[in-house]
């Protein structure tokens, strides 16, 4: 998992340093991860996406950094919402797909019947994207990097 990657010159960067060490992208089943703390992550998710085989969604840090507020300011308190319409838009506007979600224990069940709600309003009575569409994002993943 890379943390706080800010740009795709750093996200090279990663796997270059990594590579140099022995660890490539891709060789022996190595899967790489970005975290996703920062809207450059989200705006250029497409990119970010050629270059890693996932996303973590670090939505405390990008909730703070879309809203532009500190989530430790008491003065602060009540506009920092992972709910915010401004924040679901700005995750919603990425029209990249997701494959997979991990949240806490306690949210699991309330967090599962949303996402079904929502699949359900999208894509009807079988609550989840077509396979084709699935696919076509994972067929997309170029070739380890040398």
């Amino acid at each position: 998992m890379i943390p706080f990657c800010r740009t795709l010159l750093e996200a090279d960067e990663a796997l270059d340093v990594m590579a140099a060490e022995g660890l490539r992208w891709g060789e022996s089943g190595l899967k790489v991860y970005v975290m996703a703390e920062i809207p450059a992550n989200i705006s250029l998710a497409q990119d970010f996406g050629e270059r890693f085989d996932g996303f973590s969604i670090s939505s405390n840090d990008l909730t703070q950094l879309t809203l532009g507020v500190d989530r430790d300011s008491e003065a602060l308190a009540d506009v920092f919402d992972e709910n915010a319409p401004a924040f679901a838009a700005f995750l919603v506007g990425v029209g990249v797909g997701i494959d997979s979600i991990s949240v806490a224990p306690t949210a699991s069940l309330p967090f599962e019947q949303h996402v079904a709600a929502g699949e359900e309003r999208r894509y009807g009575e079988g609550r989840t994207a077509p396979a084709e569409s699935r696919m076509a994002q994972a067929d997309k993943r170029p070739p380890a990097r040398q």
